[in-house]
């Protein structure tokens, strides 16, 4: 069968190549993929994995085979697979854990986009009440940033989305967003603030500018640094990514702090993902969750989209068909 393989040559990240047919293990069913969906973290990192192997982690299709121990869903079930390993194949054995059922009249490419993305925001995003909470999402208009901004607004949040210029932040105020920023104001320090009798700007009532409670961030760098700034007491940032590749540094002094204790969490979490993914579709069934595709085509164009990624033309979610 046919499959895109990891490339550590100039010519890479991934190639066409023809590879032995997947054999399902006891707890796995056998899916016949339609979709695939491209993630920006497996294919600019691609040297983490072996030369050769299927690759991919996201994908839609139908189940042609269920699995022998009698869990998972039966075989002709429309189906999602998120962050399961050798997704990007013709065919791929997949735990049943890593499994959603793809309610009708949701469209097996959405269901596609949803994988590590949707999974990541949905979980980051469930670690703490955000009714009438402000949230921060940094690299708004990715994949992950777009299943954010939704998730956040349907938690009763305030949502406000960081993107690198004002065309990538298109569309996110009808997604949820209450603001688009393209970059964060420099805040004083809470220690430095008046005491709170002297606070007497209209616009700012509690004179200390935007500062959030949580924060889900995807780019790393420079801006991490200027996250934590904006961080109230109490607040956590949530790594999920680090797509501008820089080093962060924070300038002496500033991890130091009175009040309710700030912290910062890593995000690595390769659990299975049936739970989240059920809950994901049911939402999308319900059209209260849009699929972020910002790009789709067919997989034998799958230089071009990844081209595209790497470009940052593509503002949301790649989803290919597989032929």
């Amino acid at each position: 069968m046919r499959a895109l393989v990891v490339d550590h040559s100039e010519a890479g990240p991934v190639r066409f190549a023809d590879v032995d047919e997947p054999v399902p293990s006891t707890g796995e069913a056998l899916v016949e993929v339609r979709h695939i969906c491209l993630n920006f973290g497996e294919l600019n990192y691609v040297e983490q994995w072996p030369a050769g192997a299927v690759h991919g982690h996201d994908a839609a299709g139908i189940v042609v085979r269920a699995a022998s121990d009698g869990s998972g869903p039966p075989e002709g079930t429309r189906v999602a697979v998120g962050m399961a390993p050798h997704a990007w194949a013709e065919r791929v054995a997949v735990g049943t854990a890593s499994l959603g059922t793809v309610p009708e009249g949701v469209d097996l490419a959405d269901a596609a986009a949803l994988g590590i993305a949707g999974v990541t925001a949905l979980r980051v995003l469930r670690t703490r009440s955000l009714l009438a909470r402000d949230v921060l999402i940094t690299g708004a208009s990715g994949g992950v940033g777009h299943f954010a901004v939704q998730l956040a607004a349907l938690a009763g949040a305030r949502v406000t989305a960081l993107v690198g210029s004002p065309e990538r932040g298109a569309g996110l105020r009808e997604l949820g967003a209450d603001r688009v920023l393209t970059d964060l104001p420099d805040l004083p320090d809470p220690a430095d603030l008046p005491d709170p009798a002297d606070r007497t700007d209209p616009a700012d009532p509690a004179g200390a500018g935007d500062r959030f409670d949580l924060v889900l961030d995807t780019v790393g760098g420079p801006l991490l640094a200027r996250a934590w700034s904006s961080l109230a007491e109490g607040g956590t940032i949530h790594l999920v990514g680090y797509s501008s590749g820089q080093e962060t540094t924070f300038p002496p002094g500033a991890l130091f702090g009175f009040g309710e204790p700030r912290s910062v969490a890593t995000y690595g979490d390769m659990t299975p993902t049936s739970g989240e993914l059920t809950d994901l579709l049911g939402l999308m069934a319900a059209g209260r969750l849009r699929a972020p595709v910002g790009l789709r085509g067919d997989w034998q164009g799958v230089d071009d989209a990844v081209q595209a990624l790497f470009a940052r033309k593509v503002h949301g979610k790649i989803v290919l068909d597989v032929a």
